[in-house]
């Protein structure tokens, strides 16, 4: 069964990461005292002896991290990125943690330059071997092997959405088998998964099929059934999920509350409406945006003299967009267009080989450098270095009416860039999608998550090809 291959695969994730570790420190020693580039005199170091017995803590304790942040719980739908994000935040941590208890020990002569080489190379060897594992995983499922088989059990938009997934991402290994429903016609099928039998049939189907997981997606007007079908399925022994049937109501990542044995669930939780959190991500803002400022002021310079003397009009365009709460504010970015009437800069977006728009103005667009002055709305806080993008009031006032959710938006500072920017909505994209990557960012807002926003910009670039 499947659960069993798991089992056996996370003991050989733990074996491989254990030797990773031990052998991404010891190279890291080689390269230090070792090598050619290193410091070979036996003299100006500790012994190997000595460096080499913190393993015996190092190896656990990084395996206790990796475990902390699930690397070796079922990966199949989530993303290499995200893995590596994971790796990343166990070894940050993991490393900190080892320099502070040398700090504790006044272990002054322990090479903290090796700790960085190790920190590198822990990371990147990580990551391959995942990737590497990853990779074979694919190919054993193509042959057919190593697949979860899962039957659903009510027919509804949740188990529509949920085949989506599974069909747009094979390499997960997912298998569904069949819906049970006691609503549509037997044999309807959706995109290849058929309605195999009614609901009543669940035991029959359970006691014949050899199935790794049931999946419940039953229609809302249907709930009633629902304490009676997860006890049959639990009875049964096999894992037993549900998918409720209104994801446009709850959360992404749903926040309960025990009111003297009873659970109350919290239709929309926002991490950011914590003081601290809100102080915290302001401390964030202010430093990040003080950093920005000093390493992309020659940038900046040069936007500013090209725009001015390539047209008529100011450096700084200022427009009104919508932030937190709903107030206005004055957004800053690089005048791009010719100047306009106020008639003029209601038109609506920027089209593809706008006229309006100057040809350095193009160029600071494709690039995101037109952006750049917004590190001072993040500075004085009317902007944060990650959130949802402010629209202009006229938009908002007719998105509001014609999109599900999307003032939750003003719940929390708008940013410089999102977690719906860093998936592809930019500029000319669809709304509702963004509105959709917008509202999961706030609803399970960490720094971690912030952090990975960042690092997900860096690495997508700043080119935006949907920027006219």
């Amino acid at each position: 069964m499947i659960k069993d291959n798991q089992s056996h695969l996370n003991r050989a994730h733990v074996l491989v990461d254990g030797l990773i570790v031990a052998g991404s420190y010891m190279l890291s020693y080689y390269i230090k005292f070792e090598s050619f580039i290193g410091d070979r005199n036996p003299a100006g170091h500790l012994s190997m002896a000595t460096y080499f017995s913190a393993l015996y803590f190092l190896v656990p304790g990084f395996l206790f991290l990796y475990y902390l942040v699930n690397l070796y719980t079922s990966r199949r739908a989530l993303k290499l990125w995200d893995e590596f994000v994971d790796i990343v935040q166990a070894n940050t941590v993991g490393n900190l943690g080892f320099l502070v208890v040398l700090f504790m020990l006044k272990q002054n002569d322990f090479s903290r330059s090796m700790i960085a080489i190790f920190a590198v190379l822990n990371v990147t060897l990580t990551t391959i071997a995942h990737a590497l594992v990853r990779k074979l995983l694919r190919y054993i499922r193509k042959k057919g092997y190593n697949i979860k088989h899962i039957l659903l059990v009510g027919y509804s938009r949740a188990a529509e959405a949920y085949i989506s997934r599974i069909l747009d991402n094979p390499q997960w290994g997912y298998d569904v088998t069949g819906v049970l429903d006691d609503f549509v016609p037997i044999d309807t099928a959706y995109h290849g998964v058929r309605v195999v039998g009614k609901i009543d049939q669940l035991g029959e189907y359970l006691e014949k099929g050899s199935y790794d997981e049931i999946t419940i997606t039953l229609p809302l007007n249907d709930y009633d059934r629902l304490e009676e079908l997860v006890s049959q399925c639990e009875k049964s022994g096999v894992h037993t999920k549900f998918i409720p049937d209104y994801q446009s109501l709850f959360p992404s990542n749903p926040y309960t509350e025990d009111v003297q044995g009873i659970p109350v669930i919290n239709i929309r939780y926002v991490p950011l409406t914590n003081s601290f959190n809100r102080l915290l991500k302001r401390i964030v803002d202010i430093i990040g945006a003080l950093i920005a400022i000093v390493i992309f002021s020659p940038i900046m310079l040069f936007a500013a003299i090209a725009v001015k003397t390539t047209s008529k009009g100011p450096i700084i365009y200022k427009q009104e967009r919508i932030g937190l709460n709903g107030e206005p504010f004055m957004m800053y970015k690089f005048r791009t267009m010719r100047v306009q009437t106020e008639a003029e800069e209601k038109k609506g977006w920027t089209t593809q080989n706008d006229p309006r728009v100057t040809k350095i103005g193009a160029f600071l667009r494709k690039t995101s450098i037109d952006e750049m002055p917004q590190f001072f709305n993040i500075l004085i806080g009317k902007m944060s270095l990650v959130g949802p993008r402010p629209e202009r009031p006229q938009f908002v006032e007719k998105f509001k009416e014609q999109i599900p959710r999307y003032m939750v938006k003003h719940q929390v500072r708008p940013g410089l860039t999102g977690w719906a920017q860093i998936n592809g909505y930019r500029g000319d994209t669809s709304i509702r999608k963004r509105i959709d990557y917008d509202i999961y960012y706030i609803e399970n807002w960490s720094m971690l998550f912030d952090l990975r926003i960042l690092l997900g910009t860096v690495r997508h670039g700043f080119v935006n090809k949907n920027a006219y």
